[in-house]
């Protein structure tokens, strides 16, 4: 577990790096502006970069949930390629795409806000059947990785 670990650890701080850098975009456009805190609203450029960054951070904490718990627990019973940790770098991708979007028109923000829920989804998904199937296992012992296994 420890090269899983290991992986969404990486995963994470390069994930917090991002969300560091779409704040410090946010600091940017409001020197250019000269838009002093705690004032959320002036030129149209500075509010979409505003409520890009907002947005990102409002899912932030719903990627960190299940981006870990899916790899944890999907990766203990079906340890496939690390799936957790590649949907975690392609969310990340999706987040970018989502913010450059927003900073340059708000239609633009759709593509990589639909992606990005695709994948949290997905995440979602892998977290409820890994903590289900450890369930299984513990409560009723009844082993779903290895019962999937059997036929093969």
């Amino acid at each position: 577990m420890a090269e899983i670990s290991s992986l969404l650890a990486a995963v994470s701080l390069l994930s917090a790096c991002q969300q560091g850098y779409f704040a410090f975009r946010v600091g940017r456009v409001r020197s250019k502006y000269k838009i002093a805190p705690p004032a959320v609203t002036g030129p149209l450029e500075f509010e979409r970069i505003f409520r890009a960054q907002q947005n990102c951070l409002e899912f932030y904490t719903i990627f960190i949930v299940t981006l870990w718990t899916a790899g944890w627990y999907f990766h203990q019973d079906f340890p496939m390629v690390d799936l957790a940790a590649c949907l975690g770098l392609l969310y990340i991708y999706t987040r970018h795409k989502y913010f450059w979007g927003y900073a340059e028109a708000a239609e633009k923000r759709l593509t990589g806000f639909r992606l990005s829920l695709g994948v949290l989804t997905v995440l979602t998904v892998l977290a409820v059947l890994g903590i289900g199937s450890r369930f299984l296992d513990k409560y009723l012992d009844f082993h779903v990785a290895k019962k999937l296994k059997k036929p093969f």
